[in-house]
């Protein structure tokens, strides 16, 4: 018994007298506990008891993860510890530089933030051998770095074997100064798609369509790719539509085809205008729900009242419901949508508090608006993607836009039937069924309104799932009669293939200068290579000769021919091309600039307002090189 006694106690002595080498033993009490299974450690925050026989790992996993009592600061402090030390690690200044340019780019941090007296100290605590910068040092190393960017760029769009699709969009300043970004958008040679802001320039006032479409040309040159334009979608101002007609009209020669779909208008733009229209409309139809829910937000012991109700209907407590904002629709959906998740609360609260709240009706009208403005919200995010190509979802989300105006459920109010009717206005305008005669493509021709891009039509006939079964298919829900939905599918195809004449002989020649480089590179005269490529270039001169007169089955009827591919989720159009580039050579390369085209001008979040983009005030401060060098 008392050997035991002795052995338990050296056991003891041992294991609480070893050196503790880990940061983990911070969080546990010096002195180990004994229980039946051996010593353990108690953790200072919980008081759990932990076995350390296999060391301290369970002690770590316990406090950087499921001890609950710990701060999450302590926490972090704790896992902050365990990250190894780098061996070997130099300190590189110029590299630290490097990546605090690319930070303050990225973050819009303004140049005076690096004269704040608490600036340097910060850094020195990190880095005491990292000397302090200037804000004339940040500024002209932003300079380097938008020079060295730039000429990468430039090199990169000037030798690209695809044309350029540009968006413009404009922006001001807080002094009302105009400015134009100019956006390039293309796909590389291994189809990726790449989008790249290469021009800020302040626009002369007068903002006239001379006057955009010289800064449009300026920047062509100076990147050198004015032969290389291919579409430019702008939004639906008049002075755009005038930019595109002097620019196709005085750069026709060396646009494609002469610029006959130069102009695109951003869809986004569209979808704004259609649903800004019918705002009045659908504001009187929620009138009630709003009226309510401004009643709750106002006071902090209404909006109490409203989550106790929330709480006893098993639904979650919110601060609130948000409000719209008036020159922002996609805030008027989800307040809708909120309010619609809530109708029980908001109708019981309406009781309990003698307030008006809506009636059956008026929620089915509410109900019904929202998943109008769903469908808008869903396509302007669609078309607002830049990582995607997006010319090819077009006329789906058009027909989708369509049948939600079609809906019958608008036919059970007046207000809604009003809405539904002023929304079909807009959208034959815009998107009638009117097309291009192919054989008139004068730049100075009257263009309407609702001309629907056959550049995008053309991207539609490229994605191998529909091709031109799907364009027949969206004609006959546009158009009224047999005879239109016959002149529209065939002017398509009849554009379709004047583009892909013209890739034709752009890749034959790209494949006659290759080869003949090739052939200048590797033979020389008198060698046995080139002999024998003499001799096979013969023998394929004779077969040519004895062969039957035929005509050969062109790259676009087979691709035609061929069935369309199962339409699967989450398809990927441009990996489609890529592995039957080989097969269809000139199609590839008429893909990689029909899906290229943009269909938006902006980012969505910004396609849901009526404002325009405006430059901060740090921004609206500084020069015009370095504006754009940051924008860019």
């Amino acid at each position: 018994m008392f050997a035991n006694t002795s052995e338990s106690s050296d056991d003891s002595h041992s294991t609480q007298t070893r050196v503790r080498r880990s940061k983990v033993w911070e969080y546990f009490e010096q002195n180990l506990v004994k229980a039946d299974d051996g010593f353990k450690a108690v953790c200072k925050y919980c008081q759990i008891r932990l076995s350390t026989k296999s060391g301290t790992s369970s002690l770590m996993t316990h406090i950087s993860h499921h001890c609950h009592a710990i701060g999450e600061a302590d926490r972090k402090r704790f896992v902050a510890t365990l990250k190894k030390p780098i061996e070997n690690f130099v300190f590189d200044p110029q590299f630290c530089r490097q990546r605090m340019i690319e930070f303050v780019i990225h973050a819009e941090i303004p140049f005076n933030k690096f004269e704040d007296p608490y600036f340097e100290p910060w850094v020195q605590s990190m880095q005491p051998t990292l000397d302090g910068v200037s804000r004339q040092t940040v500024r002209n190393d932003c300079l380097k770095k938008y020079q060295r960017m730039k000429q990468d760029l430039q090199n990169e769009l000037q030798t690209l074997d695809c044309h350029v699709c540009l968006t413009s969009d404009k922006w001001t300043s807080i002094q009302n100064l105009g400015y134009l970004v100019i956006t390039a958008h293309y796909i590389t040679t291994d189809f990726k798609i790449k989008k790249k802001i290469i021009s800020f320039k302040e626009v002369k006032y007068p903002h006239t369509g001379f006057a955009i479409e010289e800064t449009l040309v300026s920047c062509l040159t100076e990147w050198g790719i004015r032969n290389k334009l291919f579409t430019l979608t702008v939004d639906n101002a008049s002075n755009n539509t005038s930019a595109c007609e002097e620019l196709v009209y005085t750069h026709k020669h060396e646009l494609m085809l002469e610029g006959a779909h130069l102009h695109v208008r951003c869809c986004a733009h569209i979808l704004n205008i259609l649903v800004q229209d019918g705002m009045k409309i659908i504001h009187e139809g929620i009138k009630k729900i709003r009226e309510l829910l401004k009643h709750i937000v106002s006071s902090p012991s209404r909006i109490q009242a409203f989550n106790q109700i929330a709480m006893v209907n098993g639904l979650p407590t919110k601060c609130g419901i948000a409000l719209n904002i008036p020159n922002r629709w996609n805030s008027t959906f989800r307040m809708v949508r909120e309010a619609l998740k809530y109708k029980v609360v908001l109708n019981s609260y309406a009781n309990q508090n003698a307030e008006i709240a809506p009636n059956e009706q008026e929620w089915t009208k509410a109900q019904s608006i929202c998943e109008f403005l769903e469908t808008f919200e869903e396509a302007t995010k669609a078309v607002s993607a830049d990582r995607k190509p997006t010319s090819y979802m077009f006329l789906p989300l058009i027909l989708s836009i369509k049948d939600a105006l079609d809906n019958p459920a608008w036919q059970t109010s007046t207000v809604l039937e009003e809405l539904a009717a002023a929304m079909r206005i807009k959208f034959e305008k815009y998107w009638g069924s009117d097309i291009d005669d192919p054989n008139q493509h004068n730049a100075r021709r009257k263009k309407k309104d609702y001309d629907i891009n056959l550049g995008i039509v053309i991207a539609t006939l490229l994605d191998p799932r529909g091709k031109g079964e799907y364009v027949e298919f969206f004609y006959q829900k546009i158009c009224k009669n047999t005879d239109q939905i016959h002149t529209c599918v065939n002017t398509a195809l009849v554009w379709m293939k004047k583009y892909f004449v013209e890739y034709e002989q752009r890749v034959r020649r790209a494949d006659a200068y290759s080869r003949a480089y090739t052939s200048k590179a590797s033979d020389t005269v008198g060698s046995p290579v080139l002999a024998k490529r003499q001799l096979g270039q013969e023998f394929a001169n004779f077969k040519s000769s004895r062969r039957k007169t035929r005509a050969p089955k062109s790259e676009i009827d087979m691709y035609f021919e061929e069935d369309c591919v199962e339409d699967i989720e989450n398809f990927d159009i441009l990996a489609w091309w890529k592995a039957h580039a080989e097969k269809f050579p000139v199609l590839s390369t008429m893909a990689r600039d029909f899906l290229a085209i943009p269909l938006s001008t902006v980012p969505s979040e910004s396609t849901f307002s009526l404002g325009g983009r405006i430059l901060g005030e740090s921004r609206s401060s500084l020069t015009l090189e370095m504006l754009e060098a940051l924008v860019c």
